[in-house]
C-alpha cells in the first residue's frame, strides 16, 4: 500500500489533523503517517509516494532528504529543487512580467562583504551606487527586507536615505531589497494549493498575531475576490508551488502582490482560525491523495511550474535548430591552429596585470586619477555628492567592495568612455 507522509517541525495541530483526514478521506486505498527517518543513503527511496514537506526550508539536513527522496520517485510538496532556488527578487521580476502588480522592488547588495571574498570579488561592482536613483525610484516611506528572505525577519522600515544607511549597517552579510511602501485599505493572504484550490482570507498585518486573520470589515467589491483569485492561480502555476500563500495589499482598488514565496505557509489552527484551518486540511488532503493516485514509481513525480518547463522547452528547440544547421562535414572537421600570440597583446597583457595589482584607492583619489572611468562606473557628480557629503561612511560600507573605487583598470575604463 502506497504511504503519504508529513514532515514537519514544532507545529502540532496541522500534521494531526492532515495525517487524520488522508486516512478518513483514502479508506485503506493508502495511508498517512508521520515521516519517520533513520538513516539516508544516496538514491535510496523512503519509500513515501508522496511526502508533504513542512520544515525543510530551514533544515538542510531534511533539505537533501527531501531532494535524494525525490530523484527515488516520491512527489514532494513542494518541489524541493524549485523552491531552494527560488527567491523573492526574482517572484517580484516574473510578477512583472505577467502583468501583476507588485510594489517597486531595488536590489541592494550586502553592506559587508560576504564570507571568503575581497574587494576584488565585486570588480563589477559600482563605487558608490547611483543612491539618488534608486530612492527616488522606490520613494520613501519604504521596505528593506533581505531578497530571500521569510517570516518578517529582517524587515525595516525605512524613513529617509539616513535612516536607510543607519539601518543597512545592521544588515551585515545579508543581500537586502528595498521595496515602496503601499499604504492600503485591505489586506489579503491567500492559501493556494495544488496550483487550483484557493482561499482568500482577510487579514491585518498590524494586528497582534493571534488576531491578524480577524477582519470585521466585508471585502470591498467581488470584482477583486475574482482578480486576486486570477493571480494567485497564475502566480503558483508559473512558479510551481503546490501548497504556497500570496499577500495582496490591496491599494486605491488595485491589489500588489507582496509576498508570494512561502514553501511552508502558518497553517496552525491558533493563528489561522477554525474554519480557515479546515479549509487547509481538507484540500490538503485531497490533493496529496491525488497526487498518490498519480505517482508512477521510479518516475520523477514533481510539479514544475511554468516558468521552468517553457525554460526547458525554450533550449532544446534553439538546441535542436542549431545541430540541423551544421553540416555533417563541419562537425567532423580538423580543429583550427590557432597562431601564436603577437608580442604586442601579450604587453597589453602585462600592463592590464600591473594595473590591477595597485593598491586600493579611496573614491576621491580615483576620480581624480581617471576622471573619464568615474563618468562611466559611477553616478552623475550632481547625484553622488549629496549622498556622500551627508553619509561618507554610510555609503562607503553600503557597497561590500570598493574595487570600482580602485583605479583597476584606467585604460579600459577610458576607451568605454570614449565610446560612450
Amino acid at each position: 500500500m502506497k504511504k503519504i507522509g508529513i514532515l514537519f517541525g514544532q507545529e502540532r495541530s496541522f500534521p494531526e489533523a492532515f495525517v487524520n483526514r488522508v486516512n478518513e478521506l483514502a479508506a485503506g486505498e493508502f495511508v498517512a503517517e508521520y515521516v519517520n527517518i533513520d538513516k539516508i543513503f544516496q538514491a535510496e527511496p523512503l519509500d513515501y509516494a508522496v511526502i508533504l514537506d513542512r520544515i525543510s526550508q530551514g533544515v538542510p539536513f531534511y533539505r537533501a532528504a527531501m531532494k535524494n527522496a525525490a530523484s527515488t520517485g516520491t512527489a514532494v510538496i513542494n518541489n524541493p529543487f524549485w523552491w531552494s532556488a527560488d527567491e523573492k527578487f526574482f517572484n517580484n521580476a516574473l510578477a512583472v512580467k505577467l502583468g501583476i502588480p507588485v510594489p517597486k522592488t531595488a536590489l541592494i547588495p550586502s553592506r559587508e562583504l560576504p564570507a571568503d571574498t575581497t574587494d576584488e570579488s565585486f570588480s563589477n561592482l559600482a563605487y558608490p551606487l547611483d543612491w539618488d536613483a534608486i530612492f527616488e525610484y522606490t520613494g520613501f516611506p519604504a521596505y528593506m527586507k533581505p531578497f530571500d528572505g521569510g517570516g518578517w525577519k529582517d524587515v525595516y522600515k525605512i524613513n529617509d536615505k539616513e535612516d536607510f544607511f543607519e539601518k543597512h549597517k545592521e544588515t551585515k552579510q545579508l543581500v537586502m531589497m528595498l521595496q515602496e511602501e503601499i499604504k492600503f485599505e485591505e489586506y489579503y493572504r491567500c492559501y493556494c494549493i495544488g496550483g487550483k484550490y484557493v482561499r482568500i482570507m482577510q487579514y491585518e498585518p498590524n494586528n497582534p498575531f493571534h488576531l491578524r486573520y480577524a477582519v470585521d470589515k466585508a471585502p470591498s467589491s467581488e470584482e477583486l475576490l475574482q482578480t486576486m483569485h486570477d493571480y494567485v492561480i497564475k502566480l503558483n502555476q508559473h512558479l510551481g508551488y503546490d501548497f504556497n500563500t500570496v499577500e495582496f495589499a490591496v491599494r486605491d482598488g488595485i491589489p500588489y502582490a507582496i509576498d508570494f514565496c512561502n514553501p511552508a505557509p502558518d497553517a496552525e489552527i491558533t493563528s489561522v482560525g477554525e474554519e480557515n484551518f479546515n479549509w487547509v486540511i481538507e484540500h490538503a488532503a485531497l490533493y496529496a491523495i491525488e497526487r498518490a493516485r498519480a505517482h508512477k514509481p521510479n518516475q520523477d513525480n514533481l510539479t514544475w511550474g511554468e516558468y521552468v518547463k517553457g525554460s526547458v522547452k525554450a533550449g532544446s528547440k534553439i538546441k535542436l535548430e542549431a545541430a540541423e544547421d551544421i553540416p555533417v562535414t563541419e562537425e567532423l572537421a580538423a580543429p583550427v591552429e590557432l597562431e601564436p600570440q603577437k608580442k604586442t597583446t601579450k604587453a597589453k597583457s602585462t600592463t592590464a596585470k600591473s594595473s590591477k595589482a595597485k593598491p586600493a584607492a579611496k573614491a576621491d583619489d580615483a576620480s581624480q586619477a581617471a576622471p573619464a572611468a568615474e563618468k562611466k562606473s559611477t553616478p552623475s557628480k550632481a547625484a553622488a555628492k549629496p549622498a556622500a557629503a551627508e553619509k561618507p561612511k554610510a555609503e562607503k560600507a553600503a557597497k561590500p567592495a570598493k574595487t570600482a573605487a580602485k583605479a583597476a583598470a584606467p585604460k579600459a575604463k577610458k576607451e568605454s568612455s570614449t565610446k560612450k
